[in-house]
């Protein structure tokens, strides 16, 4: 069986998402023309709407989607997007989605004030539409996502990041959100701790997946592609799973080799010559063993409901992002 794009795999939820791309876009309007103008820029911007699409999955396969639903989706997108903003600016990256990052073309000041606006204009919609529920969610991920930036940052410090390290890591800055996304989307149609429960574990686990695909593309992704260098995270002294891996199971003497390129070199060769171990040493293949380990933890969360149109786009997600190029 194919694989279906992410077109089809929204094609039942598609009323659905235009509606929200409407509301979407309403959130971000401002009287200030600064505001305006950069908020039009995000929307050019264009990304794959996966936590909003998972929202209205979700919300539809626990019940059916409702006003709650839509709010929900513009608060973990409006997140989302904050996140990306203040990310640009940490990592200094000029580039986002194959166009100019925010701070690139705005400036660090306005991108970080940008990214604190977007941050409370989502909580305001909780507020406003009185789902107090939501917000206790959505700040576990915000400390969350934190947190695991903050840990990752400590160990790319010392370069002495293992595999429960990582899986913490991943877990709370990539994960954490997918989960949010999941866990509103049911709380928005239904107060059944089981189907909000199954959306959680369902979040997680495709999380988890995402995170560790997303590190592989690195390896061997294309920029075109990928909106950003390959090799990116070798230059930013990240550790991740298939580096991991392959330090792990070669000679002490060849793993602290490769240690000491990653802390004092970053030119294209020595990035090139650690992306090559990588791929010698089975740290790929390890990674997407492992990512694809999660995508059936995330295929088992769906078994919980009955077989729909629904159930099946989102299986046909975990594929996706699975798989994915980009």
């Amino acid at each position: 069986m194919s694989k279906l794009s992410l077109k089809e795999i929204s094609s039942p939820i598609k009323s659905e998402l235009e509606r929200f791309d409407e509301i979407f876009k309403e959130a971000l309007r401002s009287n200030v023309g600064l505001v305006d103008l950069v908020a039009r820029y995000i929307i050019r911007q264009k990304g794959k709407k996966i936590r909003p699409l998972l929202v209205l999955l979700s919300a539809k396969i626990s019940g059916g989607v409702t006003d709650r639903t839509y709010r929900g989706a513009s608060l973990v997108e409006l997140l989302h997007t904050a996140t990306l903003i203040h990310d640009d600016v940490v990592d200094d990256a000029d580039k986002r989605r194959g166009m100019w990052s925010i701070n690139a073309l705005f400036k660090n000041k306005v991108a970080v004030l940008m990214g604190d606006y977007l941050l409370s204009r989502g909580l305001m919609i909780s507020v406003d539409g009185k789902d107090y529920d939501f917000l206790g969610v959505t700040t576990n991920a915000v400390k969350r996502m934190s947190e695991g930036e903050l840990l990752q940052i400590q160990k790319t410090r010392k370069l002495d990041i293992d595999e429960e390290t990582y899986f913490k890591v991943i877990s709370d800055k990539t994960a954490s959100l997918l989960e949010t996304c999941c866990s509103i989307g049911a709380m928005s149609t239904t107060e059944n701790k089981d189907y909000i429960d199954a959306m959680k574990n369902f979040g997680h686990s495709l999380g988890m997946s995402f995170q560790i695909r997303d590190d592989i593309l690195d390896y061997e992704g294309k920029s075109n592609l990928i909106g950003k260098p390959v090799g990116g995270d070798i230059k930013e002294k990240k550790i991740t799973l298939p580096l991991i891996y392959s330090l792990n199971n070669v000679p002490k003497n060849e793993a602290s080799r490769i240690r000491k390129i990653l802390k004092n070199g970053n030119d294209k060769t020595k990035v090139k010559e650690v992306m090559k171990f990588v791929q010698e040493n089975n740290g790929i293949d390890y990674a997407l063993t492992v990512a694809k380990k999660y995508s059936d933890m995330a295929k088992e969360a769906l078994n919980f409901f009955p077989d729909s149109a629904i159930k099946l786009s989102m299986s046909a997600l975990v594929d996706f992002v699975t798989d994915r190029k980009n």
